[in-house]
């Protein structure tokens, strides 16, 4: 029998082979990335749903909505400029800059519209901040994931 497959007994009925697979070394492991998945369907999906029962006008539920893509798009934007300039990939300062500001920016309006925002309860401003963090975290996290499978899979 070999390393790279396990034999193992349906109760003396039959036998089942079932192949390991190996993690490439680098590689985030299957439940790490099922559970970053996850977070991100949670957050963005709690961040949705309580989007759409929330009982504020139309154009405030589109700001937030438009909040939320921005700093998913500007959290993963600057997890890879930051990536690439560790590796020694070529970034120019003003793309990763930009980055940066984008990815404050986003946060900064999250803070700001739920500051102000009159006709929304202390306990479901932090709803939509903890469901925001939690997004934009998890995002960065897929994208992490994304490229150190690519990279340990480019290795062999």
């Amino acid at each position: 029998m070999s390393n790279d497959n396990e034999v193992l007994l349906d109760k003396g009925k039959k036998n089942e082979t079932k192949v390991k697979v190996e993690r490439k070394d680098g590689e985030p492991t299957g439940a790490f990335k099922g559970a970053s998945w996850a977070a991100l369907l949670v957050g963005v999906a709690a961040y949705l749903i309580g989007l759409f029962n929330a009982s504020m006008e139309l154009n405030e539920k589109g700001y937030y909505f438009a909040v939320l893509i921005f700093g998913l798009y500007s959290a993963i934007s600057l997890q890879k400029a930051v990536r690439d300039k560790d590796e020694g990939i070529p970034v120019t300062n003003i793309y990763y800059g930009l980055s940066w500001f984008a990815l404050i920016v986003a946060i900064s309006l999250m803070a700001i519209g739920l500051y102000n925002a009159g006709s929304i309860v202390l306990s479901e401003k932090g709803f939509y901040g903890m469901s925001f963090v939690l997004s934009i975290f998890s995002a960065i996290t897929i994208q992490k994931n994304i490229r150190d499978t690519e990279r340990a899979r480019e290795r062999d």
